[in-house]
């Protein structure tokens, strides 16, 4: 039995994950910013869960969640780095407001997180890192790619953190999910900064247009995802990137082969600029 730390417990992947590790006999401390929806997500109330107000924008909140943690379980096993939220618009288009709120959640939100959780992970020289972050954090598109920029912030932190942490014992994961059928693309979670320059149509519009045609009709089911999750923390060798989802594997895929192509095609270039 492992001792689980998730944030964004209340709904969508942080919700199932959460529910799949309670259904396996482990613990959880499910953090969101209103304990209450936490509990109303998981009206049950399972004896391993621990329902705890924690915005991971606020790191007094996060260090008093983990003191709760600790003081219940004795232990932290797994963080899940889950809480954050989308946002539309083309790079021009997106006001320095609501750029910036994004990175508070979504990067520095799992900053936060870790400052908070991994003292008592290198004292056990062990656990896992879970970072939630998305197949737009490895080939992002056009009208999101702000969202991908703070996913693909996640990613270099996810890389470097896998190298801190593996002498100490402890493993690092970033899952990538493609479209999954959770609340993600409504406006609970997906920010939508209004489509303001025309010139941006073509080249943001179809990424808008399909967004909003796609909430309730994501492939994924988070069910699904939310096991393979949780299987990957009882892998001897777990991977560095997880994908999740036939559209995340094509879009990661198409991304290594333009890399490739544009490697080989642009190689004498790189390799003529030695001293």
């Amino acid at each position: 039995m492992s001792v689980w730390f998730v944030t964004g417990a209340s709904r969508g992947l942080g919700a199932a994950i959460t529910r799949e590790a309670l259904d396996r006999g482990h613990q959880v401390i499910a953090t969101a910013r209103d304990a209450a929806a936490v509990l109303q997500a998981h009206p049950d109330t399972p004896a391993g869960l621990l329902a705890v107000p924690a915005d991971v924008t606020e790191p007094g909140q996060l260090a008093a969640a983990v003191q709760a943690a600790v003081a219940q379980f004795g232990r932290i096993d797994v963080v899940v780095n889950n809480a954050g939220y989308g946002l539309v618009g083309a790079i021009e288009e997106v006001g320095d407001k609501a750029a910036r709120a994004l990175f508070d959640v979504n990067v520095f939100g799992a900053l936060n997180t870790l400052r908070a959780t991994l003292p008592t992970l290198r004292a056990q020289r062990s656990g896992h890192v879970l970072n939630i972050g998305s197949v737009g954090g490895f080939a992002t598109a056009p009208g999101v790619g702000l969202y991908g920029a703070s996913k693909f912030a996640l990613e270099g932190i996810t890389e470097a953190l896998h190298g801190e942490l593996a002498p100490l014992g402890i493993r690092v994961t970033i899952v990538e999910p493609g479209g999954f059928r959770t609340d993600f693309l409504g406006s609970s979670s997906m920010h939508v900064e209004p489509a303001s320059i025309a010139d941006y149509a073509a080249g943001a519009g179809p990424v808008r247009e399909a967004l909003a045609h796609n909430d309730g009709r994501q492939p994924g089911d988070p069910a699904k995802a939310a096991k393979a999750i949780v299987d990957i923390t009882e892998a001897a060798e777990p991977p560095l990137r997880l994908q999740l989802g036939a559209d995340a594997v094509e879009r990661v895929e198409a991304k290594l082969d333009l890399v490739r192509r544009e490697l080989d095609a642009w190689r004498h270039v790189a390799l003529s600029t030695a001293i």
